[in-house]
This record gives C-alpha cells, sequence and structure tokens, in this order.
C-alpha cells in the first residue's frame, strides 16, 4: 500500500512539531505543500524532495500529492497548525477517493487556538469555539449567525482568519455583533506571529479589540463572562476553587 500522511506542523516553529509529525516528514521522501509552509520546514530535513502549489491550488496540490504516492514514494502534505483544523484533511479525503490504493495517514499538530492560548495564558479552560471570519468559503450570514449564537452561549470565542486587504473591517463587524450579547469590557486577547518570528500578544477589552488592527497571521480571543485578566495573562477559570 502506497503511502500518505498529511501533517499538521503546528505554528510554524520547529520545536512546536510533534515527535510523530517530524519522524512522518523524516521517513519521506517527498513533502509537498504551500509555498510558505514548505519554506517553514526545508532547513531541518535535508534531502527531502519538495514540491509546492501557490494558495488556492489546494485540489491540485492533493491530486500531486496522491500521484507523487502513486509511484511510490512515501509522501507527506503538510499543513499549518493542525491538518484537520481548517487544514487539509477533509480535501485529501476527498480527493482520495480517486486514489483507492493510497493509504492516508492523519497527523494532528499543535493549532493557532491552542499555540495562541498558551502564550496569552489560559483563556481556552472552559467551553470554546473556533470561528473563522474569512467569507472565502462560507457565506457572511452564516458566519454572522454563529457569532451571535456563540456570543449568546457565552462561549470563550477564537477568531481565525480575523483580517485582509478584502475584508479589513471584518473584525469590527465581528465585534459589534459579538457586543449585542458580550460586555464592552469582556476580557480579549490577541496573539501575533504565533511560534514564528516576531511572536507578539496583547490584552485588551472588546471595546478596544473593535479598533485594533490586525492581520491574516493574528489570531485573535474573546473571553467569556468569567474571563479575566491575571498578572498581565488572560485567564477563564473553570471553577475548580468553587468545588
Amino acid at each position: 500500500m502506497n503511502k500518505l500522511y498529511v501533517v499538521g506542523i503546528g505554528p510554524g516553529e520547529y520545536e512546536q512539531m510533534t515527535v510523530r509529525a517530524i519522524n512522518a516528514l523524516k521517513g519521506s521522501d517527498t513533502i509537498i505543500g504551500y509555498t510558505v509552509y514548505v519554506d517553514l520546514v526545508k532547513e531541518h530535513f535535508p534531502g527531502k524532495e519538495f514540491m509546492t502549489t501557490p494558495m488556492k491550488k489546494e485540489v491540485d496540490r492533493c491530486v500531486m500529492a496522491f500521484q507523487e504516492a502513486m509511484k511510490g514514494k512515501t509522501v507527506s502534505m503538510i499543513c499549518s497548525g493542525d491538518a484537520g483544523v481548517y487544514g487539509m484533511s477533509g480535501l485529501m479525503y476527498e480527493v482520495g477517493k480517486d486514489y483507492p490504493q493510497v493509504e492516508l495517514e492523519i497527523i494532528p499538530g499543535v493549532t493557532a487556538a491552542t499555540g495562541g492560548a498558551a502564550v496569552l495564558g489560559a483563556p481556552l479552560i472552559h467551553d470554546f469555539c473556533l470561528i473563522s471570519l474569512s467569507d472565502l468559503l462560507t457565506p457572511w450570514e452564516k458566519i454572522e449567525s454563529r457569532l451571535l449564537h456563540a456570543s449568546e452561549a457565552d462561549f470563550v470565542i477564537c477568531l481565525y482568519n480575523p483580517s485582509s486587504k478584502k475584508r479589513h473591517d471584518y473584525l469590527m463587524k465581528a465585534c459589534d455583533l459579538m457586543m449585542r450579547y458580550k460586555k464592552e469590557d469582556t476580557v480579549c486577547g490577541i496573539v501575533g506571529n504565533i511560534g514564528r518570528e516576531g511572536e507578539n500578544m496583547k490584552i485588551m477589552t472588546l471595546k478596544e479589540l473593535r479598533n485594533t488592527s490586525v492581520d491574516m497571521f493574528t489570531t485573535v480571543f474573546v473571553g467569556n463572562s468569567q474571563t479575566k485578566e491575571i498578572n498581565g495573562k488572560m485567564v477563564t477559570p473553570r471553577g475548580y476553587r468553587d468545588v
């Protein structure tokens, strides 16, 4: 059986890759991915064959991976974060229906929510949800509904893809929606370039977050009604001290 791994490489720093992910890449003949992600791992795996495609060529990338595996190679398709969280594993299974001779194995990785949470402190200790503000594949009306319902249910909300050149005001719109149910002084945090050069973080209120500039390399954390700031860190209690 031909072998194809779908590997979550974490936020970008080699030290934040799992041992299982490193072993899969070490055992692969060919490593395939979006150009930016391949550049993050290339220096750590000398002697491997690397193949890339630009953004918006995800289907082509998947087909390429299966075709290389069909040549008898052990192949790894890499994704940033976790391959199963806004990653490529779902599409790989869809494309893989045409390649029954290839065995897929998914290797999990540290996603931005958990990587960023560690930088901020402990914002995800209680129930939370992940919502992407990118409307490239999801209609804004559906994103809006999810923001409203998650806010009403008092979830901690982690926002992926909070802004881009075409969506420069989406975080502002999201904050306005969340403030229908969350208080303006709700503790929030942002983390930029998680696990990469230039990593940075900041804690602020939801009202302040509304007017904060972010980019696609920023992950946003919006607390629940219990979230607090402790010694410069964002902390959501779970209630252990009340038991």
